[in-house]
């Protein structure tokens, strides 16, 4: 396999990767050329908004080919081309084969979410102190207990004695939904409007053998004693009255997906219906919580 690495403008990115695409490049990834300079740009905004710019003013573009007469044959045709001229030639150079599956498990291990509860990668043996664990391997849908978010509202879920009846509201994985099923939860609803979040949960259950009963959110009904929200800042806010709405009397609302910053919006906007306290925080992200 070999990587040819080009340099190209903001502006010539988009004819450049086309270009690849259709030389029949196994694929194409683009970094910002001036990366660990002082000229690198952070082009990607804050979660939940969409991006500042369109890309990096230099970008360095890497295609992957089959064989070295492909990827030469393709800087030719390239070179040939009239934007080609606003872009640069870096390398083309072989790339050693490597076991894919093999180096992306190496990126996952296990996570602790307390001395005693953490998430296992199928692949991996549990930690021994592990008394409660739930598997699960990278999938499509958001959720593998390495983000702050995730691990803080599993915290909260392993220290409470009596979860009842649970709405996990934008299930992703289903991690959630899984872990109030590990603690004891009397019933699960776990809701997702993404179609691939909600096959993985599916089947995320059927590994950790435990029930949760899944679906689009119209699924949902009734009152929960606790409900879970694992999203962002500015859903969180307009599911307000409707979140609110599944908490029973007595029952919890948790949050997260939220900055620190965003605290005064959230509590502003479940003000008319409870109130919201920073009850964690991690790594510049919170969760927020309200009693019924």
């Amino acid at each position: 396999m070999f990587e040819l690495s080009l340099l190209c403008s903001q502006h010539q990115l988009d004819l450049l990767t086309d270009a690849l695409d259709a030389l029949d490049a196994l694929s194409i990834s683009v970094e910002d050329a001036d990366a660990q300079t002082e000229a690198e740009e952070a082009m990607f905004g804050e979660p939940g908004m969409p991006p500042p710019k369109e890309g990096w003013q230099r970008s360095r573009v890497s295609a992957l080919f089959a064989s070295d007469i492909l990827a030469k044959d393709a800087l030719i045709i390239l070179q040939a081309q009239e934007f080609f001229t606003q872009c640069k030639f870096l390398a083309n150079r072989e790339v050693p084969q490597q076991d894919w599956v093999r180096l992306t498990q190496s990126q996952f291990s296990p996570v602790e979410i307390t001395p005693e509860f953490w998430i296992v990668p199928s692949w991996h043996e549990p930690p021994a102190q592990a008394r409660i664990m739930i598997e699960l391997d990278p999938g499509l849908a958001f959720g593998t207990g390495t983000h702050p978010t995730t691990r803080m509202c599993l915290r909260w879920i392993a220290q409470k004695n009596a979860l009842g009846r649970v709405l996990d509201y934008g299930c992703g994985s289903g991690i959630l939904a899984i872990g109030a099923a590990k603690f004891g939860a009397t019933q699960i609803d776990a809701v997702d409007i993404d179609e691939a979040a909600v096959q993985s949960t599916v089947l995320n259950a059927k590994a950790n053998q435990v029930s949760v009963r899944t679906g689009t959110p119209d699924i949902a009904e009734g009152v929960y004693q606790t409900v879970l929200a694992n999203i962002l800042a500015i859903p969180l806010k307009v599911l307000a009255p409707l979140l609110w709405s599944y908490v029973a009397p007595g029952g919890s609302l948790v949050l997260a997906g939220i900055l620190s910053r965003q605290a005064d919006e959230l509590k502003a906007a479940y003000a008319p219906y409870c109130q919201l306290d920073i009850t964690d925080e991690e790594d510049g992200w919170i969760r927020m919580t309200a009693r019924h």
